[in-house]
């Protein structure tokens, strides 16, 4: 795959010919980031698993026909610095008042540099997106008002998207997606768009997501994550397991460590 390069400070990364979508995505800082993973990947394996999501979200993200560009919202050097190089813009998170006003500065960010961009924000942990399921979904966001789609639960939002002329007014958190149809937005019921829907937050979460498939970062921190769980059994005198069943150790370079 032919490595993406940053753009430059005082552009916005997109395809200026096309009339598409600027993808907005936070992150919080790795070190705060998946606890609920911790008990299966220990520390600081939930944050290698979150930037490992993160490089995956947003990778297919740029490779979607209808997106122009993906900002990243975030605080964590790391993390900014492999998006960066990825393709991404990536912004501080200024307000440091939560998800919503992350996603909410990046919104204006974006509309700052390109008055009149459709925004769409997108969860950090959808480690099996498709882009061309991401495609549909915008494409059925359409150019009015503002639309969004439910997690794979039915409970939640993974995607919420602004036509040009409307305000995000994002509402992410719990029971999210009662939130936003509250709000007035209208749900997307595409089906076949699992890998949008699909976020990980838990091990549950991520085995659906390993049955989906997932990309090269995630199925690299995971082979990372196992080999560190082969040598405590080594030095345990005890087997190995993968707390990630369904996921083949060893089938892809483990770059990403998880361990350390």
């Amino acid at each position: 795959m032919t490595k993406r390069t940053a753009p430059a400070q005082t552009e916005l990364p997109g395809r200026p010919d096309r009339r598409l979508w600027h993808v907005v995505v936070p992150l919080k800082p790795l070190a705060l980031a998946k606890s609920r993973l911790g008990p299966a990947a220990g520390e600081p394996g939930r944050g290698r698993l979150a930037l490992a999501f993160a490089l995956d979200t947003v990778g297919a993200a740029l490779d979607c026909p209808a997106v122009a560009s993906v900002t990243v919202v975030t605080d964590d050097a790391e993390a900014a610095g492999q998006l960066a190089a990825a393709g991404a813009r990536v912004v501080p998170d200024a307000p440091r008042a939560g998800l919503n006003a992350a996603l909410a500065h990046g919104e204006h960010w974006v509309r700052t540099a390109e008055p009149g961009a459709a925004v769409a924000a997108l969860n950090a942990d959808l480690p099996a997106l498709r882009p061309a399921e991401l495609a549909r979904v915008l494409a059925a966001a359409g150019g009015r008002g503002r639309s969004f789609l439910a997690d794979a639960p039915g409970v939640g939002t993974t995607l919420l998207a602004a036509a040009a002329g409307a305000a995000l007014a994002p509402g992410f958190g719990v029971a999210s997606r009662a939130r936003h149809l509250a709000s007035g937005a209208r749900e997307i019921g595409l089906r076949g768009v699992d890998s949008v829907r699909q976020d990980v937050d838990t091990g549950a979460d991520l085995r659906a997501a390993l049955a989906l498939g997932v990309g090269r970062h995630t199925a690299a921190a995971l082979d990372r994550l196992a080999a560190c769980g082969r040598k405590a059994g080594d030095r345990d005198g005890e087997a190995a397991r993968c707390p990630f069943p369904g996921h083949a150790p060893g089938t892809r370079a483990a770059s990403d460590g998880v361990c350390g």
